[in-house]
């Protein structure tokens, strides 16, 4: 499977905003944004004048970036979007809040999206008492995620259930956490989505 393996704080540098794709890591002083606010490279802190084009490029890469799909699978999802009744942009963020590994990070069982998908490849959740290890799995109104229960014994996911107890989630999520499981009451809105996308710039550099 094809995935980003350079240095995720590079990332967030270029987009110039935390995708927090180091978990806590991107909370402290450690993050390296908040050390170095330019982007990354020679003539990272030269003062450039971004055009029309660069704005939905930067849009466009910036959500990419934050859910951890690649160039190919986000052109796929955009033109599903598109085939979609209503809005393409927020058909397309609801398609990307629906994936597996996306639902995973929701529901605090990972610290970031790039754990979130590790922990799904590793067979580690089950989607309606079936194990699935695709990340891109896309949930439907109803599915219960769930730990696999022969996973509740390792260290790792002893600690992320104890850490439920502090975590919040989003409406679209009914979380038990006793039983590390989450059922999708409803298909996201666009309310449900904080992060500071801007779809419409995403669509425009598709509509070119």
């Amino acid at each position: 499977m094809a995935r980003y393996t350079g240095p995720a704080c590079k990332l967030c540098r270029r987009e110039g905003v935390k995708l927090f794709l180091k978990g806590e890591r991107c909370m402290t002083g450690k993050c390296a944004l908040d050390r170095r606010h330019t982007a990354p490279g020679q003539h990272g802190a030269a003062n450039k004048k971004v055009r029309e084009y660069g704005m939905h490029l930067r849009e466009k890469q910036k959500t990419r970036r934050y859910y951890g799909v690649l160039e190919k699978q986000f052109v796929n999802l955009y033109k599903e979007a598109e085939r979609q009744e209503g809005m393409t942009g927020e058909n397309l963020l609801r398609l990307l809040e629906c994936r597996l590994d996306n639902v995973v990070y929701r529901m605090a069982m990972a610290e970031s999206h790039k754990e979130a998908r590790q922990l799904v490849r590793h067979g580690h959740f089950t989607v309606n008492g079936k194990k699935v290890d695709i990340p891109s799995y896309t949930v439907k109104a109803g599915d219960v995620i769930a730990v696999k229960s022969a996973s509740r014994s390792s260290e790792k996911i002893k600690g992320l259930i104890e850490g439920l107890e502090k975590a919040t989630f989003p409406k679209w999520l009914e979380v038990n956490k006793e039983a590390a499981s989450a059922k999708v009451v409803t298909l996201p809105a666009r309310d449900d989505i904080d992060f500071d996308f801007n779809e419409q710039l995403i669509v425009e550099f598709y509509s070119k």
